[in-house]
């Protein structure tokens, strides 16, 4: 009997040590590098376990945006949890559940497209506009080699919180 829930939701939630894979790739999942990320450039993935050789792409709370940074405009506390200026955040709006995947360059925001919630991720993704009630989860990383790398669980549970 398959696993259902709580318990299928954890199986599948990012695990640290994975790495990170471009969703939607085609074929054999390829491990992003931080130079992958061009500054100002969002992309969408997934956890990838190396070991089982698959996509922990099970579930859409598992999306994550990734955003790179010059490291000089990182504080102690985001360097702390990027690799190599790259900042992992859950890519699910904390509204509605709507994919938060554009860039606003002039304020440095990172938009949902449904109900245009905006979120600083230079301040922890914290909201500045719309509807959404709470930050996006950061998933830390941290580099192997130049391998983009899960050093930590979501911070909160991605997504609308349930009532």
């Amino acid at each position: 009997m398959p696993l259902q829930g709580a318990q299928a939701e954890e199986l599948t939630l990012p695990k640290v040590g994975d790495l990170l894979a471009r969703d939607g790739s085609e074929g054999k999942p390829i491990a992003l590098k931080a130079s992958d990320l061009e500054v100002g450039k969002p992309v969408l993935a997934f956890p990838f376990d190396l070991d089982a050789k698959e996509m922990r792409d099970g579930s859409r709370l598992n999306k994550v945006v990734l955003l790179r940074f010059d490291e000089a405009d990182l504080d102690d506390e985001t360097k702390a949890r990027a690799g190599g200026g790259v900042l992992a955040f859950s890519a699910v709006c904390t509204h509605q559940a709507c994919d938060v995947k554009t860039w606003l360059a002039a304020d440095k925001a990172l938009v949902c497209y449904c109900h245009s919630s905006k979120f600083l991720p230079l301040d922890g993704a914290r909201v500045i506009a719309g509807p959404a009630p709470r930050a996006l989860p950061f998933l830390s990383l941290k580099l192997d080699g130049e391998l983009l790398v899960v050093a930590g669980a979501f911070s909160a549970r991605p997504g609308p919180q349930k009532a």
